[in-house]
């Protein structure tokens, strides 16, 4: 009798769906070697479980060129994830909102060096706004804090 419900039991589990779950994608950060904020930044998205390749090109402007982050805009470091681009000290919660709801902007920008977001003094986002953008140059709010 438990020989025949070991069998059913190991039948039922070989005949379940097997659950995959997808690892986030790889982000590419641009930065400057000397900048510490970015540097943090980096160390804060891969504390919240995303792999991240660092990259420290000469010039960043042409990285920001290339991926339409215009002047006001720019932030100091520059981060392409699945297709979008993550300009400055997004908090992660705002780079899952925008991998999950796949809106369709460019990116997302914490325009210059917010005081207290990830990487500069805070892990805890405040004062300051996240926008989005698109390629047409519109402009929305995505979070305040």
């Amino acid at each position: 009798m438990l020989a025949r419900i070991g069998v059913v039991i190991l039948s039922l589990a070989l005949m379940a769906p097997t659950l995959v779950i997808a690892a986030p994608p790889i982000m590419t950060v641009y930065k400057s070697p000397t900048c510490s904020c970015c540097a943090a930044w980096v160390s804060y998205v891969r504390d919240n479980g995303f792999e991240v390749i660092v990259k420290e090109p000469r010039d960043l402007s042409g990285v920001k060129r290339k991926h339409g982050v215009s002047p006001k805009l720019a932030s100091c470091h520059t981060a392409i994830i699945d297709g979008y681009v993550v300009e400055g000290h997004v908090p992660v919660e705002d780079i899952q909102r925008l991998l999950a709801d796949r809106p369709d902007v460019l990116g997302l920008t914490a325009p210059g060096m917010p005081q207290f977001s990830p990487g500069m003094r805070s892990l805890i986002p405040r004062d300051y706004d996240v926008l989005s953008f698109d390629e047409n140059g519109k402009i929305r709010l995505f979070s305040r804090y």
